[in-house]
């Protein structure tokens, strides 16, 4: 079955002329992709965090390619890992939710590259998260298409369902259905291994984009970071999040201050054997933050290096 294969970096046939791009070991910036080949035309399901992973991925499609070249290039979300390659994919319609358009200009890989250099504590703080990658000289190719909603497209005689189920993980996220091949692509609606993070919100957003997932007839299941899967690993996710959205409202109304709760949240997942072997556990921090935010309006979360500064404590980041 598809999605017993082995987890290895490349290009992956998962039935029916449909690819799973994939790039271990799925922590933060190595993101999957995906290409959906029809008859004369492809479409590519995101591009990667910089230019050397991104060219290296479209050569590894390019037998297929060749023969039917990419035509549309879905965005599933604005984190740059999964569309700072698209000025690669010249002279191609460029499809996202106006969500995700909206949000793909907030954070520039200059921004990142910016980071990355920095001197001192921060410096060291972004490259232990994003030190692998290249973030100079990409420039950044915004969507030419967006939807609400629903959006039917025609790959070469191919439909494939695009779906909008954010604000969830971003302020935007859509997932790709191909009927005919039972297979979707999740963007970062999935996490498999990993700990899903919470950006936008509401937690119960997420819980019910994975319902709609898990209502999809679907064999093939693509996530945005880590293996493929099939409905098993959509529960997996839907869990982790129900069990926070439950731990953190116990919390909040307990009066307890969202980092305290969320350092007590990563102690009791620790001991918690369908979670406990997550990578990536400190983005409780970022998720208890989201959880506040839905409780209370009023609450402000802290900044995003001090964001990345919490995840790393709970790590053990020495920085």
């Amino acid at each position: 079955m598809p999605h017993d294969m082995a987890y290895t970096t490349g290009l992956h046939e998962i039935g029916d002329s449909c690819f799973a791009y994939l790039q271990p070991n799925g922590s933060w910036g190595w993101s999957n992709a995906g290409l959906v080949v029809g008859d004369g035309a492809s479409l590519l399901v995101d591009t990667l965090f910089d230019l050397r992973l991104t060219t290296e991925m479209l050569d590894s499609m390019s037998a297929f390619t060749a023969v039917s070249p990419i035509a549309t290039l879905l965005n599933t979300h604005a984190n740059g890992d999964h569309c700072y390659g698209n000025h690669l994919v010249g002279g191609v319609e460029i499809i996202a939710s106006t969500a995700t358009a909206l949000e793909m200009s907030e954070v520039p890989p200059a921004m990142l590259h910016a980071l990355n250099s920095a001197p001192g504590e921060v410096g060291e703080l972004f490259r232990y998260f994003f030190g692998a990658f290249d973030f100079d000289g990409i420039e950044v190719r915004l969507p030419t298409r967006t939807f609400d909603g629903r959006l039917e497209l025609d790959v070469a005689g191919r439909s494939v369902e695009l779906i909008e189920v954010g604000p969830a993980h971003t302020r935007g996220d859509t997932i790709a259905y191909v009927p005919d091949a039972k297979t979707v692509y999740t963007g970062d609606i999935l996490f498999i291994g990993g700990t899903p993070i919470v950006w936008a919100g509401p937690l119960s957003n997420w819980i019910a984009a994975c319902d709609v997932l898990l209502g999809l007839d679907v064999e093939t299941v693509v996530p945005g970071h880590g293996p493929v899967t099939d409905k098993a690993g959509i529960v997996a996710v839907r869990d982790y999040l129900s069990f926070v959205e439950a731990e953190a409202g116990k919390l909040h109304a307990a009066g307890i201050d969202a980092w305290e709760a969320a350092r007590t949240i990563a102690r009791d997942i620790g001991t918690r054997e369908q979670f406990s072997g997550w990578s990536e556990f400190g983005r409780i921090a970022v998720n208890v933050d989201t959880a506040y935010r839905s409780l209370d309006p009023s609450y402000v979360a802290p900044n995003v290096v001090d964001q990345f500064r919490h995840m790393a404590q709970l790590e053990g980041f020495p920085g």
